[in-house]
């Protein structure tokens, strides 16, 4: 299939935080499309605008075709919210200090500060890579969301990112604007997730024997009665989004790429990686989830699968629906949403507000509910986490980590089980940083990436960022990263572990510290 490079779609995004309790009432459409596998939109930018809420500004064109384009649909923010529902209040660690010099801590230590690039902003005339928004027709009716940057970078390495549970390839934006001016960058949407969610109703209602489908305008998709032709084996778990990924990279990067993968979107890469080597260049995983789904894989455990009777295919049983529609008017209540922000972001200073827009839109979405019942009850991947790692390793696929120490729900330890089973794995513990660093943080991640990705593609003979010389890969290294964000000087602690990491002092460097506060 002939990969066709798609139009930059600027967008441009205000949001306020405020009438929440209306958003509940308000549903979105995606685009239906049945003919071309590419197109791509055209968002004419302005105040309120956003991804999928009123028809207004979005336009859709067809490639290939000399015909005017047609709107769609569009997409107007909501107004009168208060940003402190996200954003709380906390430090925003800016740091006083000389650039190359050095920060004393309270045991005296000195820690190295290296000064890196800030992210380019548009607003002083820097150069951004320009996000394009695309769609690809894997399969009939499984339209796949993607952005990409860079592809005039003819010859750079190929980045391929993947999101975590809930968010989708907006959750990137930061990497492809930045990395795109050197990279070729793709982030992808799952299916079922993001922009990726259907475009039409996966089930029909059965009337006196009759079958018709659902009144596509209904603010609910998948709880008929039975599933239409092309979703009756439409489970989405992580080997269908494994596979997803495969073909993405087989029909439209078209060569191997270095995958980035933050929480889920980790998981998957590994699994990935593992199963198409041929097809990967190196993956970085950023504080990725070590397992995925609570049922088991029926291939591997047959006699035991069969024991549940459902397993996340459409329609949703009605014994599972009362318990998901209970579930879903919770978790996907803005007020909750909020939270699930604040406890995955360790600085609350940093502005989520486009970040829990883009969610809330896709909470919108006719078949998101039913899309997250299948999701939670679908199986097991055929490999776990670990077995998927032991592959890469045999296969000699590079692995780098990156990891937010002040993550509450993937904590720094199962990072360190990571670079235990491969001890030549980079293994950068960033903070203050939690569950996304990418998004927290994105100035550490992308010199992180860039310098690894530089230190790969030189076969070495670039040093990875923070040491000094080979020798230092064996050894712990910590360092300040210094950069200016928004005309704030701030400070991010980088600690390397480096190959000869061993539980003690693992426990040593996060403990000691604590001892020595306290007898001072």
């Amino acid at each position: 299939m002939e990969t066709i490079s798609c139009h930059a779609a600027h967008h441009c995004y205000i949001v306020n935080f405020g009438g929440i309790k209306d958003l509940s009432s308000r549903r979105s459409k995606l685009p239906i499309v049945r003919q071309r596998r590419f197109f791509f939109f055209v968002v004419e930018s302005g105040l309120g605008s956003s991804r999928y809420s009123h028809l207004d500004s979005l336009k859709l064109k067809r490639l290939g075709r000399h015909r005017s384009s047609r709107k769609v649909c569009a997409l107007n923010s909501y107004d009168n919210v208060d940003s402190s529902v996200v954003t709380g209040t906390n430090n925003s660690y800016v740091l006083d200090g000389e650039e190359g010099g050095s920060n004393v801590t309270d045991s005296g230590r000195s820690i190295p500060k290296v000064s890196i690039p800030s992210l380019p902003d548009e607003d002083n005339g820097d150069n951004v890579a320009p996000i394009s928004s695309c769609f690809w027709e894997w399969k009939p009716k499984f339209t796949v969301h993607y952005e990409t940057s860079g592809l005039e970078n003819v010859g750079s390495p190929p980045v391929l990112f993947l999101p975590g549970f809930g968010v989708g390839s907006f959750h990137y934006e930061k990497q492809l604007k930045d990395l795109g001016r050197h990279y070729r960058a793709w982030a992808l949407d799952f299916l079922g997730q993001g922009m990726s969610l259907p475009g039409e109703d996966p089930t029909m209602q059965s009337k006196n024997g009759n079958k018709y489908m659902l009144d596509q305008e209904s603010n609910v998709w998948g709880f008929g009665d039975e599933s239409e032709t092309w979703a009756k084996e439409l489970v989405y778990s992580i080997d269908l989004w494994q596979d997803q990924v495969r073909y993405f990279v087989e029909e439209v990067i078209k060569e191997p790429v270095y995958l980035v993968g933050n929480s889920l979107g980790g998981f998957v890469a590994l699994y990935f990686a593992a199963c198409n080597p041929e097809l990967v260049k190196g993956v970085t995983l950023l504080n990725a989830t070590p397992f995925w789904g609570f049922l088991p894989n029926p291939e591997r455990s047959p006699r035991l699968s069969r024991l549940f009777p459902w397993a996340g295919t459409f329609p949703l049983p009605s014994g599972v629906r009362k318990f998901i529609e209970i579930l879903w008017q919770k978790i996907s209540d803005p007020r909750s949403i909020a939270e699930i922000l604040k406890q995955v972001y360790a600085d609350h200073s940093t502005k989520v507000e486009e970040v829990f827009s883009r969610i809330i839109e896709t909470t919108q979405h006719p078949a998101a509910a039913a899309s997250f019942a299948s999701i939670i009850f679908a199986p097991q991947g055929q490999l776990s986490f670990k077995e998927a790692l032991t592959r890469c390793q045999m296969n000699g696929t590079p692995i780098c980590l990156m990891y937010g120490k002040e993550d509450p729900w993937v904590r720094p330890v199962w990072g360190l089980q990571v670079k235990r089973q491969v001890p030549d794995a980079p293994y950068y513990e960033i903070s203050p940083a939690g569950h996304c660093p990418h998004d927290e943080v994105p100035e550490v991640v992308n010199f992180l990436l860039r310098g690894w990705i530089q230190n790969l593609e030189s076969n070495g003979s670039i040093m990875l960022p923070l040491l000094d010389g080979p020798e230092n890969a064996n050894f712990n290294v910590t360092k300040d990263l210094e950069f200016t964000r928004e005309g704030s000087r701030k400070s991010v602690r980088v600690r390397f572990y480096g190959n000869k990491l061993s539980v003690w002092s693992w426990l040593s460097s996060h403990f000691k510290p604590i001892f020595e506060e306290r007898t001072h």
